[in-house]
């Protein structure tokens, strides 16, 4: 229990002990005066009326203000909740864009990828083409060759 709260309630209990105990004060008559008429009723009773009358009020002032911070908490939480929201959806859309455009990206690589690979493949053939031209024109320098030792070997042995 609050101190403030524990204050009121021991401020409340002295009250109405002292009512109890001075009862008959209370209740004795007395001459009143309104201002433009005098009344016989009794001070005490009067007083205590104004006090419960003054507590009833603060009540009630008080109920109205927790109703009205827990009616903005409440509307202060759904606006949270509706930019919460927001913003996961935001962030999801992100996470969208994002896997677009990895996914054009990645695929602009597999592109240039495939056509680095078929142009090292067009250069490896054209490569091997140009090797069997060398190989051929070499096995045709040396079939000459050898045809010119076998010619000379026939003409010293014949």
């Amino acid at each position: 229990m609050k101190i403030r709260t524990l204050f009121l309630l021991i401020v409340m209990g002295a009250i109405t002990a002292f009512a109890v105990l001075n009862w008959s004060a209370f209740m004795a008559p007395t001459t009143l005066s309104l201002g433009v008429a005098n009344i016989q009723a009794p001070l005490g009773l009067l007083l205590l009326g104004m006090l419960v009358f003054l507590v009833a009020v603060f009540l009630v002032f008080v109920v109205y203000l927790q109703t009205s911070v827990l009616i903005d908490t409440r509307r202060n939480a759904r606006e949270l909740q509706a930019s919460q929201e927001l913003a996961e959806k935001a962030e999801a859309s992100r996470f969208t864009e994002l896997r677009g455009f990895l996914e054009v990206e990645l695929k602009k690589q597999a592109d240039r990828e495939g056509e680095s690979k078929a142009a090292v493949l067009a250069r490896l053939e054209q490569l091997d083409r140009d090797l069997h031209s060398r190989v051929e024109q070499l096995e045709n320098v040396i079939s000459a060759y050898i045809g010119e030792l076998d010619d000379r070997l026939e003409k010293k042995t014949g």
